[in-house]
């Protein structure tokens, strides 16, 4: 069961199924997140204050990827 990604997972931190970082979601937009493989402290700040954005150094994540969302991290289906 997929779970809708929002504004709220800006921020956190995206991991597979094994529980390895992928890398971070800077944006959502829509339902989709998109995600930095390799942040810098800068990202991660504006991130959490709602100012990410999407560049060509992020790539999108549709909720049908999703396999679970906690207070941390988003976990990816296998």
């Amino acid at each position: 069961m997929s779970q809708t990604l929002t504004e709220k997972d800006e921020g956190k931190r995206v991991v597979d199924e094994n529980g390895n970082k992928v890398g971070m979601i800077t944006t959502v937009r829509d339902g989709t997140g998109y995600v930095d493989p390799d942040p810098s402290i800068a990202d991660k700040v504006l991130s959490r204050f709602g100012w990410g954005d999407i560049d060509e150094d992020t790539y999108p994540l549709e909720s049908s990827n999703v396999d679970h969302i906690t207070d941390d991290e988003v976990r990816l289906k296998r």
